[in-house]
């Protein structure tokens, strides 16, 4: 054998040896999952990220996590880019609380496009524009109009047939708002109570505050408001102490975050519903290894996997 020939023989053992290592360390790699969340002004979403790192924490091999979110509930447009972020550093699965349920479509079928497996939490994508893109993407979270349903049923017991409410709805293209202002609705419908408007104050402290505001204005013998999220009944509060309205004007909420707590303990709120924050984005992150680790394709996933709520008063 030759010299030239010794080298070719030495670099081919070295390839032989090298390369079934290196495809294992490829094959074993750990999935690198990212949870792009809404508002992070939001305490719920805090609660949301805390519970996903302490996941991740306690299953440090098993995948890596990258967590994003946005600077408010109407953000959509950083919420686009940050998913395409995620794409570009090749991302095994993507979880999902859109902003909007039609706008971050499009975004999600570029993701999945690229072979990354995606779920949705929190805020349901919409099933209309998810067929006219043709994909499939199971939600993993709680029954919306079922839960302001406790709160509005709750609230109920105190109020007669014909006195007035007013609902305070989130951001009013998504699909978790819209169902919220559903429950309410027909709690309210149930008791006999007369629901005289339904505005938005975008999921936020300050728009929640002027739309209470205006409403009690408008309505000076309103008897309740029930507010989509419990940071626009945060809003709600105030409003209703600067109009001197306090124990006259009944109030729920939506989300248990902490701030909320003492106003229930001292009755400023009636109620509000837990819908396990820091649980939300583990379930969803579990439903997409479980997708990741089974290599099922996206179109294999679908349907609703439905989480709990729970009615919190005093």
């Amino acid at each position: 054998m030759n010299k030239m020939s010794r080298r070719h023989f030495a670099a081919a053992a070295l390839a032989c040896a090298i390369l079934p290592g290196a495809a294992m360390a490829q094959s074993t790699a750990k999935p690198k999952v990212a949870l792009v969340m809404k508002s992070l002004a939001n305490e719920f979403f805090l609660n949301m990220e805390n519970g996903a790192r302490e996941h991740q924490k306690a299953h440090a091999g098993q995948y890596d996590l990258i967590a994003n979110g946005i600077k408010d509930e109407q953000d959509t447009a950083n919420q686009i880019k940050i998913v395409e972020q995620m794409i570009v550093s090749k991302v095994s699965a993507l979880v999902i609380a859109p902003a909007d349920s039609k706008a971050l479509v499009p975004v999600v079928k570029k993701a999945i496009d690229a072979g990354i497996i995606v779920v949705n939490i929190d805020n349901k994508l919409d099933d209309a524009a998810l067929k006219e893109k043709g994909i499939s993407v199971p939600f993993v979270g709680p029954d919306n109009r079922k839960g302001a349903k406790l709160a509005g049923d709750y609230l109920g017991k105190q109020l007669k047939q014909g006195d007035k409410v007013a609902i305070i709805e989130g951001v009013s293209t998504t699909v978790n708002a819209q169902q919220r202002t559903l429950g309410f609705q027909d709690a309210m419908k149930e008791v006999g109570a007369n629901v005289v408007t339904v505005q938005s104050g975008q999921w936020e402290i300050d728009q929640g505050n002027k739309v209470a505001a205006s409403i009690l204005n408008a309505h000076p013998d309103i008897k309740a408001i029930l507010a989509g999220n419990d940071n626009m009944a945060l809003g709600a509060v105030a409003a209703i102490r600067a109009a001197g309205k306090n124990g006259k004007v009944l109030l729920v909420g939506y989300d248990n975050i902490t701030a909320i707590k003492p106003m229930l303990k001292d009755g400023r709120v009636l109620a509000t519903v837990d819908q396990y924050a820091s649980q939300q984005a583990v379930n969803g992150i579990e439903t997409a290894l479980k997708a990741v680790a089974e290599k099922k394709p996206q179109s294999s996933l679908g349907g609703i996997v439905e989480t709990k709520v729970s009615l919190i008063t005093k």
